[in-house]
């Protein structure tokens, strides 16, 4: 009797870690990035930067062709800048959570893939480098709403770089999956919140900074 209640409650594992793998993808992906907005009332002269995504996913099929799809992603994200000289380059690494939900119709022998929807992440780490003739400076991004005295003259004399920790926004995405289960897809991502800290408790006047970019990237599902 034992062994054929061990041998069931076997099986129903089985048969749980099956269902879940099927499921379950790894992904991948380079894209450029940049942060767009105003710094005093002037626009941003930003510039894309390479960047990379990593992280895994999980499929849920909810109707008929139709999916919702949470990942969770390491994702760099950051900009360059150039100007009298001196050349920035802003490299930030986020643990990312997009919420996508997906459209997978049959077309040939895969599926098309359509998809949208929120992203919520925290800053992890980030460096600064900055560059003038012969002069290098490796400058931590540290993450903070809101800005003390101290911190603003960590920023005066170079010895950091703040910018808010959580950021939110939107992706768009469509591409192929191909019956062998890899999928290749071009996504677009917009942030939607200002990344510039407070000073004194205020966001300063006409400054503004969002994370912004686009890529392609690689999935193989189990």
């Amino acid at each position: 009797m034992k062994k054929r209640i061990l041998t069931v409650f076997a099986l129903m594992a089985m048969v749980t870690v099956a269902a879940f793998a099927q499921g379950f993808g790894v992904r991948a992906g380079f894209g450029m990035q940049n942060i767009t907005g105003e710094n005093g009332g002037d626009d941003l002269d930003n510039s894309l930067k390479p960047a990379f995504n990593a992280g895994v996913f999980y499929e849920i099929a909810v109707a008929q062709d139709f999916y919702f799809q949470p990942n969770l992603l390491f994702n760099m994200k950051g900009a360059k800048h150039s100007e009298s000289g001196v050349d920035l380059n802003y490299s930030i690494g986020y643990l990312e959570l997009p919420l996508h939900f997906m459209y997978k119709p049959q077309l040939g022998t895969g599926k098309i893939i359509v998809g949208f929807g929120p992203y919520l992440a925290y800053g992890l780490t980030g460096k600064l480098k900055a560059e003038s003739g012969n002069l290098e400076y490796d400058i931590d991004i540290k993450f903070k709403n809101d800005l003390s005295d101290d911190e603003l003259m960590e920023m005066a004399t170079l010895d950091a770089y703040y910018t808010k920790g959580f950021d939110a926004g939107a992706d768009v995405f469509f591409g192929y999956e191909f019956p062998f289960k890899l999928s290749v897809q071009f996504n677009a991502q917009l942030g939607l919140l200002n990344m510039q800290p407070k000073v004194d408790g205020e966001v300063p006047d006409d400054t503004s900074f969002k994370n912004v970019g686009f890529g392609l990237s690689a999935g193989y599902r189990f």
